[in-house]
This record gives structure tokens, C-alpha cells and sequence, in this order.
């Protein structure tokens, strides 16, 4: 009797205890979707929206004034239609917080390859941008024989096509390799990841750091001449927040990604599931709502902080102004006119 008891007792204690696990695991995850919704709803009302009428502006202000447009408004208008298509797909993702159409290969591949093309396409301009503004200012701007608008739309040219190949040639390869695979999804390939990290961040901050600590170096010297100096002042606040805000934004996905690649290197058979999204669901979903918040800082930190651009938007809005109140003096005048021919019908 003892022992059936104690064995009775064993098991009561074991269903108990799983029972319990259980229950707190549910409580967990119900709290880490609580804090993703809200988080997602803030992103939504506060980041959402300052990205996506901020890179239509760009891009209706600059359109508006092709005339005047100089080769950084090439850059910025490219930069632009990256980061309005990754802001517009963010709603998707951003709210995807039981990752439900990661069960489906082919929709969770093509999400990954469409966010690819643009992810590349956005930090690739922002690294060439910068690059830019260190020949602009190293050399003179108005001789240099690289530095020509032709030039600058071929350059734009080349870092779609960049952008595209980076993310469709690894794709090919890797299909070949998982041809048949039902539950197969690109975004969980090893070496994919490991490409996002290197090209994707690493070697771009490389460069971003690069160009502007060279540009820092220039404008420091430029404090011998007082008149230039509050000018300069400006611009190397500009680069510090350019600077912070990159490195900010897509480190923590960086580091989320590299520590996954590591288990995957110290266990090969974890390399095919992406454990760490799984695991922790809410860090995962903070640092994708990282990434995207830096598409729509951007326009913020490149244009309007510049004055150019604001000089752009203010004649923008005054033509519009003339054009809506010439409209309304036509109404008003035709108005006037019909109302003058009934009356003299009339009499």
C-alpha cells in the first residue's frame, strides 16, 4: 500500500508540476503578445506615420522641382521608394506577431525576398550617400569630373541591380539545394543570415563610419574659418545623429541574428529553425520594429533637417496655396458671372 501511495503521490505531483509549467508558459506568452500588440500600436500611431507621409513628401517635393533637382535629391528620392515600400510591408510584419505566415513556405519566402530587395536597396543608398558626401566635400563639388548627374543615376541603377542580385542569386543557389522541401522558407538558411549580417550591416557601417569620421576631419578643420564655422557646426550634428540612428536601429536584429548564427555554428542541427524568433518571440519582434523605425527616421534626419529641403517644401506649399486660391477666385468669379446673365435673363 505504501508504495501504490507513494507512486499515486509521484504522479499526482508530476501532472501538477506540468500542469503548472504549462500554465505559466501560457501566461508568458499571453504577456509577451500583450506587450508586442502595444508596442505595434505605438509603432503604428507614432513611427508609422512620420515615415510614410515623410517619404511621399520627398518624393512629391522633389518631382515637383526636377529642374532644380542636384545629385543628393537623386539619392534621397531613391532612398525614398526603399524606405516608402519598407515602411508600407512594416504594417505586415509589424503585426505578423504569431509569425502565422512563417508556416507557409512560399508566403514566408516571398516576404523575405521582397523585404531583401529593399532592406539592401535602402542601406546600400544610405552607405553610397555617405560616401558621396565625402567626395562633395573633400574635393570640389562643382569640378569633380565623377560627381555629374549622369553618373549619379547610373550609380542609382547599379545599387538596385545590386540590391536585387544580392538577395535573388543566394536564393537560386539555396532553392537548388532544397528543391522538394515542403516546409522549406529562405529566411531560415544559415548562410542566408550570415549574408544579411555581413553585407547587410557590418561591412555598410564600415563604410558609413569611414566617410563620415573623414568628413568630421575635414569640417573640424574648416573651424579656421570663422564665417564657415556655425554651417559646419550644424552638418557635424547632422552626421552624429545620422551615425547613431543606423547603428541604433539595425544593430539589435544584427545581434539577435549573429547569436542564432553562433548556436548554429556550436549545433549544426539547429541551423534549419529559427530558434531564437521562436524562443523569444518578443525580443525578435522589438528588434524587426528596430529596423523599421529607421525608414522612417530617415527622412526626417536627410531632408527636413536640411535646409534645401525645407526651402523646397515651403515653395511647394506656397504654389499649391496660389493655385487652390486662383481655383477658388475662378469659382467665385464664374459664379458671379452666371449669377449676372440670370438676373439680366430675368429682367
Amino acid at each position: 500500500m505504501e508504495v501504490q501511495t507513494t507512486s499515486l503521490v509521484l504522479i499526482y505531483v508530476n501532472v501538477t508540476v506540468n500542469a503548472s509549467d504549462e500554465f505559466n508558459s501560457t501566461e508568458s506568452s499571453e504577456k509577451s503578445y500583450t506587450i508586442g500588440l502595444f508596442l505595434s500600436c505605438l509603432y503604428t500611431i507614432l513611427l508609422f506615420p512620420i515615415g510614410f507621409i515623410g517619404n511621399i513628401l520627398i518624393l512629391v517635393v522633389n518631382l515637383n522641382h526636377r529642374e532644380k533637382m542636384t545629385i543628393p535629391d537623386l539619392y534621397f528620392v531613391n532612398l525614398a521608394v526603399a524606405d516608402l515600400i519598407l515602411v508600407a510591408d512594416s504594417l505586415i510584419e509589424v503585426f505578423n506577431l504569431n509569425e502565422k505566415y512563417y508556416d507557409y513556405a512560399v508566403l514566408c519566402t516571398f516576404m523575405s525576398l521582397f523585404l531583401q530587395v529593399n532592406m539592401y536597396s535602402s542601406i546600400f543608398f544610405l552607405t553610397w550617400m555617405s560616401f558621396d558626401r565625402y567626395v562633395a566635400l573633400a574635393g570640389s563639388v562643382g569640378c569633380s569630373p565623377l560627381r555629374t548627374m549622369r553618373h549619379a543615376k547610373l550609380s542609382c541603377g547599379l545599387i538596385w541591380m545590386a540590391s536585387i542580385l544580392a538577395t535573388l542569386l543566394p536564393f537560386t543557389i539555396v532553392q537548388t539545394q532544397h528543391r522538394g522541401e515542403l516546409h522549406f522558407c529562405f529566411a531560415n538558411v544559415f548562410e542566408i543570415q550570415w549574408l544579411e549580417v555581413t553585407i547587410g550591416f557590418l561591412v555598410p557601417f564600415s563604410v558609413i563610419g569611414l566617410c563620415y569620421s573623414l568628413i568630421v576631419r575635414v569640417l573640424m578643420r574648416a573651424q579656421k574659418h570663422r564665417g564657415l564655422w556655425p554651417r559646419r557646426q550644424k552638418a557635424l550634428r547632422m552626421i552624429v545623429v545620422v551615425v547613431l540612428v543606423f547603428f541604433i536601429c539595425w544593430l539589435p536584429e544584427n545581434v539577435f541574428i549573429s547569436i542564432q548564427l553562433l548556436q548554429g555554428t556550436a549545433d549544426p542541427t539547429r541551423r534549419t529553425t529559427a530558434t531564437l524568433w521562436h524562443d523569444y518571440p518578443l525580443a525578435g519582434h522589438i528588434v524587426n520594429l528596430a529596423a523599421f523605425s529607421n525608414s522612417c527616421l530617415n527622412p526626417i534626419i536627410y531632408s527636413f533637417l536640411g535646409e534645401t529641403f525645407r526651402d523646397k517644401l515651403k515653395l511647394f506649399v506656397k504654389q499649391k496655396a496660389s493655385w487652390s486660391a486662383t481655383i477658388c477666385n475662378l469659382r467665385v468669379g464664374g459664379w458671379a458671372s452666371q449669377s449676372n446673365y440670370k438676373s439680366l435673363v430675368a429682367v
